[in-house]
């Protein structure tokens, strides 16, 4: 049955702080989430909540269904915007600073290509095929979240879009990160960059114009 977001609330009082993470791997519809933002409204608290959920099907012929989701996590998703949506209009005065933004992040393979060949099977010219080693179908956020990922970076972190010397640059949680996957990249491109002085500096292999 459907977990009470009532109990789940007083549940996260007891067990966490008011700066605490939890973590529910069988999220269904989200009523955790609802429960954090319900607490972090009465609290003040900054309490986060990661969700997982398979991307199960809703029955054919289901409320759900006819309703237009497709899946339970669809299902999720939505809750977690109305809860937040509906937390804002009911607590206008004591909740406008209430954080109920949230991401969705889905499992995928590498967006490296994969590489088949031996060294001892690879000629020098077959090295020039190797230079552009992404993907042709991702996005540049795919790339961005990869970062995030190998480095070990918060994903949850503010990330600002911004466009420098006409190419798109990603700023990670103000300048831990600049990142840019266009291609072309040229000298006035770095040098405006340095001068933000990222923590950290990402480009794709391929990117420089020379």
């Amino acid at each position: 049955t459907p977990k009470p977001t009532d109990l789940l609330e007083r549940i996260s009082q007891i067990a966490m702080g008011k700066a605490d993470l939890a973590f529910d791997f069988f999220s269904g519809s989200a009523p955790l989430a609802e429960a954090i933002f319900q607490l972090n409204a009465k609290d003040g608290g900054s309490r986060r909540v990661h969700l997982a959920q398979i991307a199960e099907s809703c029955a054919e012929g289901s409320e759900a269904f006819q309703a237009g989701y497709k899946t339970i996590a669809d299902i999720g998703k939505e809750r977690v915007r109305r809860a937040g949506k509906k937390l804002k209009e009911e607590n206008a005065l004591t909740a406008q600073e209430l954080d109920v933004g949230f991401r969705v992040l889905k499992v995928d393979t590498s967006n490296m290509k994969d590489v088949y060949y031996a060294p001892d099977g690879v000629k020098q010219g077959d090295l020039l095929d190797q230079i552009e080693n992404i993907k042709e179908d991702r996005t540049p956020e795919d790339l961005l979240f990869q970062v995030l990922l190998d480095w070990g970076v918060d994903l949850s972190l503010p990330i600002t879009e911004e466009a420098i010397e006409g190419k798109t640059v990603f700023f990670v949680d103000g300048n831990a990160l600049a990142a840019c996957f266009d291609k072309d990249i040229n000298e006035e491109l770095v040098k405006t960059l340095a001068a933000r002085k990222p923590l950290r500096a990402v480009f794709r292999d391929s990117g420089y114009g020379n």
